[in-house]
């Protein structure tokens, strides 16, 4: 066997480089799942969730009011209980959608910013987005303001809110181009951000990619750098891959590739792509079924997310996909997705990855189905412990809540 000069070094490194990945995903491995009790009604759905400044998670949800209504409502989790759930906004105009749902987020402690969707129309899809900001930690809540100026009763949604610089930032896929457009023709879906003060006061609204994909959730995370925003691309030949958008000295940089897997359908898949971020170090989770060939992919950057390294398997084989990911006070990424396992039957699933990139052993978190309903699981980081929530599909379904804790090292 000839032997390539330097082979057996890179060998040895690469196996000591696995062990060493192993080693370290073991420190920190998942040590049990435990169910928590949701404060969220019998016919709830669509969970988000969010870490607060102070360390407490955010969990909002929607629940029906009556015959005709639904609610946005949220409650926080010390560690040990929730608190009193309370509501944000009602109203029997909501859009309620599995795949376009509301969020909560965290300014500061007492400074918190909702959105949720609201009909503007009497065709299917005409919605706008609706934000309402509270100053006092989810007490009182301003008046719901439309960050698009448009006014026609066209598609806004797939929302990503995100501190920006003194206010807050709000990125959404904007559908105004479909207005009043002849049948046959299919434009473009655009993907437009704006901010909002503490006032209520909105910014101008700016174009950021002028073709993204129609219907998959868009995802916003601080780097060192600035908000970092991914989404679900759209070239006119039909591959919709990954794109990435940084905010940097210069403003907002063009579209790039997290990965070019060249996944060309024809219709949107719905299933858009999770990002999270400590410093320079982003990581980005996302679904494809290139080559048709369904997969879950992690990819990590190094520089705010400028570039990504190789992507990194995650599934088990059949995702249905809808991943989130984050990023844990170790240095080890978290993704969930949901997993297919008989027919329609599917798991929401969790999977540890070393900084080096070596995943670890998957963890069910919860059976599910891989139907709509099903919705898309979300998870958040709370101290030695990741809170993970998803809605169970039922008659009536219901949000569920699960703890994972990790065993760290002594």
């Amino acid at each position: 066997m000839t032997r390539r000069p330097g082979s057996y070094a890179f060998g040895v490194s690469l196996l000591l480089s696995t062990a060493c990945a192993s080693a370290e995903l073991d420190r920190v491995a998942f040590d049990q799942i435990d169910t928590v009790a949701s404060p969220a009604a019998s016919g709830s759905g669509e969970p988000n969730l969010a870490t607060l400044p102070n360390g407490r998670v955010l969990l909002s949800w929607l629940e029906p009011i009556g015959d005709t209504a639904h609610a946005l409502r949220f409650a926080t989790f010390d560690g040990s209980g929730w608190s009193t759930a309370k509501t944000i906004a009602q109203s029997p105009d909501f859009f309620v959608n599995w795949a376009d749902f509301p969020s909560v987020i965290a300014l500061s402690d007492d400074h918190l910013a909702a959105h949720w969707l609201q009909r503007s129309g009497t065709s299917k899809y005409a919605y706008e987005v609706r934000i309402a900001q509270s100053l006092d930690g989810g007490t009182t809540w301003s008046g719901p303001v439309v960050p698009h100026r448009d006014g026609t009763a066209t598609e806004h949604g797939f929302v990503s809110l995100f501190p920006f610089r003194d206010s807050l930032g709000a990125i959404w896929l904007d559908g105004r181009n479909f207005a009043g457009a002849e049948k046959g023709r299919s434009p473009n879906m655009m993907l437009v951000m704006t901010s909002v003060s503490p006032s209520g006061t909105a910014a101008p609204e700016r174009v950021l990619d002028e073709k993204v994909c129609d219907c998959c959730q868009t995802s916003l995370a601080i780097a060192s750098g600035g908000p970092v925003v991914v989404y679900r691309d759209r070239l006119d030949e039909e591959i919709r891959d990954i794109g990435v958008i940084r905010w940097s000295d210069s403003g907002w940089t063009r579209g790039a590739l997290v990965h070019r897997d060249s996944w060309k359908i024809d219709a949107c898949p719905v299933n858009g792509p999770a990002i999270a971020a400590d410093g320079r170090r982003v990581v980005v989770a996302w679904f494809t079924s290139a080559g048709d060939t369904s997969r879950v992919y992690l990819a990590q950057s190094d520089d705010g997310g400028a570039t990504f390294g190789p992507p990194i398997r995650i599934d088990d084989g059949n995702p249905v996909g809808r991943v989130d990911v984050l990023l844990d006070r170790d240095g080890t990424t978290v993704v969930s997705w949901m997993e297919f396992t008989s027919g329609q039957q599917a798991e929401v699933r969790a999977r540890r990855v070393a900084a080096s990139g070596e995943p670890g052993t998957s963890l069910t978190i919860a059976q599910s189905s891989g139907a709509r309903a099903s919705g898309f699981p979300r998870m958040a980081s709370a101290g030695d412990a990741v809170i993970f929530a998803w809605t169970e599909p039922g008659n009536p379904a219901r949000v569920r809540v699960a703890r994972a804790s990790v065993k760290r090292p002594s």
